[in-house]
């Protein structure tokens, strides 16, 4: 009986050191931090749909392109088979991704760009308005 109280006792350590967090994330970046930015999309502000609709239309400072001119309206048509369809994905899929390319982390020639000034506030609202529109996204499990 004492054996498997220790065990168990151990296992509780190890499960509470495991799950402890640190301030500083390893995943994210130094710009990241520096520029006072969330550590991870968990960390993001509420994202309003409206607000994230109207951004996807808005023309980037840094290319002149919105995000529906490569994505399509609504996230779902490309104009390059290469560029992600973003409606229906993850909110935290888009968020992650976004703030990679602003801060450095995820590099892409349009997309770094265009992310680079993007606050945290605009990047949940484009998660939030993508993460909402219809998928044409298809499920790839068992299609053989």
């Amino acid at each position: 009986m004492t054996i498997k109280f220790l065990a168990i006792a151990l296992l509780a350590t190890v499960a509470a050191v495991g799950c402890s967090q640190s301030d500083t994330p390893a995943e994210h970046s130094a710009a990241d931090r520096a520029e006072g930015h969330t550590s991870s999309s968990a960390g993001l502000p509420a994202g309003h749909i409206a607000a994230g609709e109207q951004l996807a239309s808005s023309k980037g400072k840094a290319t002149g392109q919105s995000c529906v001119d490569c994505h399509g309206a609504e996230g779902n048509a490309p104009i390059d088979e290469t560029y992600p369809k973003l409606a229906g994905q993850y909110y935290d899929y888009i968020a992650h991704s976004l703030q990679a390319y602003r801060d450095g982390d995820r590099e892409h020639a349009l997309m770094s760009s265009q992310a680079k000034d993007l606050t945290d506030q605009q990047i949940a609202d484009l998660a939030a308005y993508f993460g909402s529109r219809k998928s044409g996204l298809r499920d790839l499990h068992n299609v053989h």
